[in-house]
């Protein structure tokens, strides 16, 4: 029996994933739903067996599992209409964009029991999972901390133009979108982590999202987080987190390049996937198959994705 999944929203995430979800055999996608006609049709070419739902109710009550890539501020009563039918829920991140409905999303989630994560991309890819174990084996020596960088030319790229949404305050920006990613990965490393300090820079039309944004953060032990990100200038792009050891220090580079330094360059570890993207997205999906079955997974829980939520708002909000 193959996995029944809805897919509500049909934008890069959502065509992305469900591109991967019909080659994967645990799957079959059984309805897809759009508001925009356009992203309907472009899905519709890449999954021409799923069935374009009248509605996202529609959509939902064909499924067992129900995957969100609509932006963040309708994932909320998606999620909580899912689970009322008690089916497993896969959300997109950010897990919301106002914290007092997440912590009310992620209370009533908990309390119906069903199968829920949420899409950090890296949570069962190879690095972290090799990070991971380092860190835990002594491999490292003694941790450091962790930095983060980010840098584009332009925001949003190229390939997210058709978002749109990406590029206002309210619920875009390379915090949410990218940092997060990389916040959720130093938690999984050091634990908890605390907001020190922040400074978001804004351009002067007031309703586009951040620029530029420096953040310190440390977990229990005080071993910091530090952030950079920046948009603007002719460079390719760059997303780095370094995770910092006394012995040998790790860096992953979009998102799944490995690499490791134990003081001179880093130098490439692992062998390099001919697509990182999909060998991500496979890995990702053969987790959800477990968190379905309610077993043990690497998958991102609502209360890690509600962790890093609130400090990703805490720092968008800081001197704002």
């Amino acid at each position: 029996m193959t996995i029944r999944t809805a897919i509500i929203g049909l934008g890069i995430m959502g065509q992305r994933m469900l591109e991967h979800m019909t080659l994967h055999p645990a799957y079959t996608v059984s309805a897809i739903w759009d508001p925009d006609a356009k992203a309907c049709r472009v899905a519709q070419e890449l999954a021409p067996a799923a069935v374009l739902a009248a509605s996202a109710e529609d959509a939902i009550a064909t499924a067992d599992l129900v995957y969100l890539a609509c932006p963040p501020a309708p994932r909320k009563a998606y999620a909580q209409a899912t689970a009322a039918l008690g089916k497993a829920v896969f959300l997109e991140k950010p897990l919301g964009v106002d914290v007092d409905e997440s912590r009310d999303l992620v209370k009533n989630l908990t309390l119906s029991n069903v199968p829920t994560a949420v899409n950090f991309t890296q949570a069962a890819g190879a690095a972290l999972t090799d990070v991971s174990m380092a860190a835990k084996a002594g491999d490292m020596g003694n941790l450091m901390g962790v930095d983060i960088v980010v840098t584009y030319a332009d925001w949003p790229r190229a390939w997210q133009k058709a978002a749109d949404w990406l590029r206002f305050r309210n619920e875009g920006g390379m915090t949410r979108e990218v940092i997060s990613h990389f916040l959720f990965f130093s938690e999984r490393i050091l634990g908890p982590l605390e907001l020190v300090w922040a400074q978001p820079d804004y351009p002067a039309q007031g309703d586009l999202c951040e620029t530029h944004v420096a953040a310190r953060l440390v977990n229990a032990d005080g071993l910091p987080v530090t952030i950079m990100g920046s948009v603007g200038g002719a460079q390719p792009d760059r997303q780095e987190v370094t995770v910092k050891g006394s012995k040998v220090s790790r860096r992953i580079s979009n998102f799944a390049d490995d690499a490791m330094s134990s003081g001179g360059d880093f130098v490439p570890i692992g062998n390099k996937p001919a697509d990182t993207r999909a060998t991500g997205l496979k890995a990702q999906l053969d987790d959800l198959v477990l968190c379905v079955q309610n077993k043990p997974n690497r998958l991102a829980t609502i209360d890690e994705a509600l962790r890093v939520q609130i400090l990703i708002e805490r720092i968008l909000k800081t001197h704002a």
